[in-house]
């Protein structure tokens, strides 16, 4: 199993790509990829919405997520996003530890 966190962040300005740009060049990120149990943490910017900036994070259990919220980290994104003034919309999924069904993989090209 493993859990996933989507999150939308959205300013105004290109801010959401300002606070991705520093959470990377701060190096934030890579401390964060490091913790126990984190699996992803990515940056994407969807084609049609340059003022929205979607990370994509991934824990191995929810005890690892409970860790990193309880990290210095936290303190330091909660700071970032009230600089760059960011609304956040948050989706979280648990994979499907049954993997992707037959009648999906038919569609998947590997």
């Amino acid at each position: 199993m493993s859990i996933t966190i989507n999150i939308y962040y959205t300013g105004e300005n290109r801010n959401a790509r300002k606070f991705a740009d520093e959470m990377i060049e701060s190096g934030t990120v890579n401390k964060i990829r490091q913790e126990t149990g984190n699996l992803r943490y990515e940056y994407f910017q969807p084609f049609d919405n340059p003022e929205t900036i979607l990370l994509i994070d991934q824990w191995t259990e929810q005890s690892a997520i409970d860790m990193h919220h309880a990290s210095p980290m936290m303190q330091t994104i909660t700071e970032l996003r009230e600089k760059y003034d960011l609304k956040m919309k948050v989706e979280r999924y648990i994979s499907d530890e049954n993997g992707i069904p037959e009648n999906d993989n038919k569609f998947i090209v590997t």
